[in-house]
């Protein structure tokens, strides 16, 4: 039995887009979604921004925003898109001089909302900064910042209202032939959220950046997260997310990884299947998971790994699973390699044991992967 079998009820079909370039990540398109956070730190302090874009980065994070509220800002985007390993997103609100020099200034996208930047005259200025140096834009719709217009037409936020503010907001583009752009339809309300991005994705065939926008904190803001954008995916919706947590930047890359990976969407790292433990556990289940994902962050070779306290489910699971330890009771359990029992082996011994398997495991897949793109140059 194959260790991921192919399944009709597992297949997502992706919204057809358009695809465009956000530095050198392709957005859209038959892409991969890409994953994408963003900084916390005074932008002008170059060090701690640098630093916290790169763990993002080591965390997987394909591209990372940086706010760019002033000109001193802009002035140490510079630096930063430099010395940053992922594509940077300016983040612009108000002042379009302020797009105009992050895009001086290297950013690989500006995220903005054209209709709060000014005049058309002001937004053909931006697009032209934005041509000549070659980056794309993200209109930012969010139902918290709606115009006033459109406020009174509807009453309130709704996803009329939204789809609405993004359509005329494609339109200031595409009139100044500028179509290297995304667009997010963000709230904190799942329903509102959601509604939008339905209705967006039929009116554009724009790449969608997907957000539960103020989702809350790592917990709250997790489980939001996972309906609002679980639920978008599945239908197809969606080529970049980020997940909004009030939590380091670092957090919302592993759950937002975690999010497509859950769909088949993304694979990196190990994933790990463990059961919810109870009184059959033959070892800490709880305690064993929660050092073994500590030991087993720096894997970045997709493969599965199963960790289940008893023979109730245990050997099933790991059936499934490219390495698998299943309690046996006694102090000691079965691992089970490749889907097929291997050997016995004490509890006391799984978790480095555990470590060295999924190591090894890599570094043959890694070098699996070498020769065969090397066998395709």
């Amino acid at each position: 039995m194959s260790l991921n079998p192919v399944r009709p009820w597992r297949n997502i079909y992706r919204r057809a887009s358009r695809q465009i370039m956000v530095g050198n990540v392709p957005v859209g398109g038959d892409a991969p979604i890409s994953v994408q956070t963003m900084t916390n730190t005074e932008t002008t302090d170059v060090r701690g921004t640098v630093a916290q874009v790169q763990a993002a980065a080591a965390a997987g994070a394909d591209i990372v925003r940086v706010s760019t509220p002033d000109e001193a800002s802009t002035r140490a985007l510079g630096e930063i898109a430099r010395e940053s390993p992922v594509p940077i997103v300016a983040d612009i609100h108000f002042h379009y001089k302020r797009a105009i020099e992050a895009a001086e200034a290297g950013a690989a996208c500006l995220r903005i909302n054209p209709g709060n930047i000014g005049d058309e005259a002001r937004v053909r200025e931006v697009v032209k900064a934005a041509k000549d140096h070659g980056c794309s834009i993200r209109i930012g719709v969010n139902a918290g910042s709606l115009e006033k217009d459109l406020l009174e037409k509807y009453g309130e936020p709704c996803p009329e209202a939204m789809v609405e503010s993004g359509l005329d907001h494609i339109k200031l583009l595409q009139d100044n032939d500028f179509h290297e752009f995304k667009i997010s339809a963000k709230a904190s309300d799942v329903f509102l959220a959601a509604a939008a991005y339905q209705a967006l994705a039929e009116a554009t065939d724009a790449p969608i950046h997907l957000g539960i926008t103020e989702a809350g904190s790592l917990n709250a803001g997790t489980v939001k997260s996972a309906i609002g954008l679980g639920n978008l995916l599945w239908m197809g919706i969606g080529d970049t997310i980020r997940v909004s947590l009030s939590a380091d930047p670092v957090e919302e890359v592993r759950v937002g990884y975690e999010i497509l990976k859950s769909l088949g969407l993304r694979h990196r790292g190990v994933n790990i299947i463990s059961c919810p433990s109870c009184a059959r556990q033959g070892f800490d289940v709880i305690k064993t998971v929660e050092i073994l994902e500590e030991r087993l962050e720096h894997i970045k070779t997709p493969m599965s790994l199963s960790i289940i306290g008893c023979v109730v489910n245990g050997p099933g699971e790991a059936l499934m699973t490219d390495i698998g330890f299943t309690g046996g009771g006694a102090g000691a359990g079965m691992v089970y390699l490749a889907g097929k029992q291997s050997h016995k082996l004490s509890n006391d011994e799984m978790i480095e044991h555990i470590v060295e398997q999924v190591e090894k495991k890599a570094a043959a897949l890694d070098a699996e992967r070498a020769a065969a793109d090397q066998a395709a140059e």
